[in-house]
């Protein structure tokens, strides 16, 4: 049944590789919990009790109530799979309700720091160097997600429209403008990339030090590795560049809505949370700058 699931997730979601292993690792977790406290071996044996308990005893352990959500919702999908494929009568979920979560403004770099990163800051001219540098460009200056940037081929760039194609969340197809910076960074690097790796035949655009495909830990090791070297936010992730490309627009003027579709968020409510940010230098211009003020 879970083998089912997993290939339904993978081909007919379409989920990315990241998505896809966190949902294994909720639902064998929730299997583990089954097994240990209830004697129960089949996942469509589960009642609400037991999920309830799971809940219970992930807050005893102190996990976060953003990552326990996460597992509800994994849990959600794979009943709702269970109910329309195998046919069970009931969804052992339907009365669990989501945790309460503190709404956190999400952290971005200032304008100042990302200037210096990418206008002081040398990146060495060889091929390492040229892929931190395109890395740093492409996940700040077109906001694409980690997994995003790890599918990005050589030919999803439309060099005379400067336009990337990009492969989202539910296998959704959007188009990003890129700027002259990114050109440049892009023609170095993948000259680099020809003389390191003559006659390779991976097409991933981004790959590592040894002609493989990059991967998430790497990704994540090269933007903390250039971050921390201008700023001093607790989280240095690829994501805190995803923040700091849609607030830099906001801050700029930019309509939510263009800065909804660059993203491509589904809804316009999750792009509403960084408008808080930009509310916040408003107000500060307005306390410098109205007469009244």
């Amino acid at each position: 049944m879970l083998n089912t699931f997993w290939k339904y997730l993978e081909f007919e979601k379409r989920y990315s590789r990241h998505t896809l292993a966190s949902y294994q690792n909720d639902i064998n977790q929730f299997v583990r919990f089954l097994e240990s406290q209830y004697q129960v071996h089949n996942l469509l044996k589960a009642e609400h009790r037991h999920i309830r308990a799971w809940i219970v005893a992930l807050m005893q352990e102190q996990i976060n109530p953003k990552s326990i959500n996460r597992k509800i919702i994994s849990l959600r999908t794979f009943y709702k799979f269970a109910i329309s494929r195998e046919g069970i009568k009931q969804n052992p979920t339907q009365k669990i309700k989501a945790l309460k979560t503190s709404k956190e403004l999400p952290q971005f770099v200032q304008e100042k720091e990302m200037d210096n990163l990418l206008s002081i800051i040398e990146f060495a001219d060889d091929f390492e160097g040229s892929r931190d540098a395109l890395i740093m460009e492409l996940l700040y200056g077109t906001g694409i997600r980690l997994s995003e940037l790890l599918g990005l081929k050589y030919s999803d760039f439309n060099m005379q429209a400067k336009t990337i194609r990009v492969l989202g969340k539910g296998n959704k197809e959007r188009i990003i403008p890129f700027h002259n910076k990114i050109l440049s960074r892009l023609n170095s690097y993948i000259s680099h990339k020809n003389k390191t790796f003559s006659g390779n035949g991976n097409i991933a655009l981004i790959v590592s030090n040894n002609g493989n495909e990059a991967y998430p830990m790497m990704i994540n090791r090269i933007t903390k590795k250039y971050l921390n070297q201008v700023t001093t936010i607790s989280k240095t992730s690829p994501h805190i560049l995803r923040h700091t490309f849609a607030t830099h627009l906001l801050n700029k003027g930019a309509d939510l809505n263009a800065v909804k579709d660059l993203l491509g968020h589904s809804s316009l409510a999750a792009t509403q949370v960084y408008t808080h940010n930009s509310l916040d230098k408003l107000k500060k211009v307005f306390d410098q700058a109205h007469p009244k003020a």
